[in-house]
């Protein structure tokens, strides 16, 4: 079967005024539905997560020009104006909600800007939306310990479950963070399939637990957006991002290596 790359959009919020916390990784609502339709202009044809990792588990072709639509966090936003341009084009797309982040019984209080509440999280299900998990608080997984790591795994799930009624099947790292051991627990907490950052086209050879995605800005043009989904140029796109990643990654690794000796000692 040939590795086809395949583009993963990654959103948060669409906000035509949002606050300067998620103001560099929003959208406005007039880009978000331009590149909707260079989506449909395109030929690209979106399928969800589950679809995309079940495709490649199974063997089965993907569709001409597949890519993904993807939201981290549960901006109020992608109800409020994601949903329209999403239904206009009939496109399917993924939600990864932080489940104490949005407004109802969970909320912790730690939301960034607006939140959607559960009512929009099933209206948006019931549109063809898939819900996945982002974990319950947005951590830092790979810097938790195995306790709270499987916390915020579990308690994401069980909340969606039971404010959906619908299991969910695909899970994305806050931050795009993640390491041997919290890939190893998010399999192992029921999620068959999880999304990653890493600014490059998604690949099977990738595995189902480290699917990459490319970040959508509030400085994403209109040509660079209909390169990335053509896959062109995508390294030179994000080569500064790739780079500040594999810094930090070092800079993680060194802490948590450092909160692991203290606490042996």
């Amino acid at each position: 079967m040939a590795d086809v790359p395949v583009p993963i959009l990654m959103y948060h919020a669409v906000a035509a005024a949002p606050n300067e916390a998620t103001r560099e990784l929003s959208v406005t609502p007039q880009a978000f539905a331009e590149q909707m339709a260079v989506l449909a202009e395109s030929g690209c044809t979106p399928v969800t997560t589950a679809d995309l990792a079940a495709s490649w588990r199974d063997g089965r072709a993907l569709p001409e020009r597949p890519v993904l639509i993807t939201f981290d966090d549960g901006y109020e936003g992608v109800h409020r104006h994601a949903l329209p341009a999403l239904a206009q084009h009939g496109f399917p797309a993924t939600l990864f909600v932080t489940t104490g982040w949005l407004r109802g019984p969970y909320d912790t209080g730690g939301a960034l800007d607006t939140m959607l509440d559960w009512d929009q999280v099933r209206e948006l299900a019931r549109s063809g939306v898939e819900i996945g998990g982002h974990s319950h608080r947005h951590p830092q997984l790979d810097q938790l310990s195995d306790a709270a790591l499987r916390f915020e795994l579990i308690h994401c799930k069980e909340i969606i479950a039971d404010r959906l009624g619908t299991v969910p099947a695909s899970f994305a790292y806050p931050y795009g963070y993640s390491s041997r051991r919290v890939r190893q627990a998010v399999r192992e907490t029921g999620y068959a399939q999880a999304l990653a950052v890493g600014n490059d086209l998604a690949r099977r050879r990738q595995g189902p637990y480290a699917l990459r995605r490319v970040t959508v800005r509030r400085r994403t043009g209109i040509e660079e957006f209909e390169r990335v989904v053509r896959g062109r140029a995508v390294a030179r796109t994000f080569a500064r991002d790739r780079a500040l990643t594999k810094a930090y990654a070092v800079v993680r690794r060194a802490r948590q290596a450092a909160r692991r000796a203290a606490g042996a000692r």
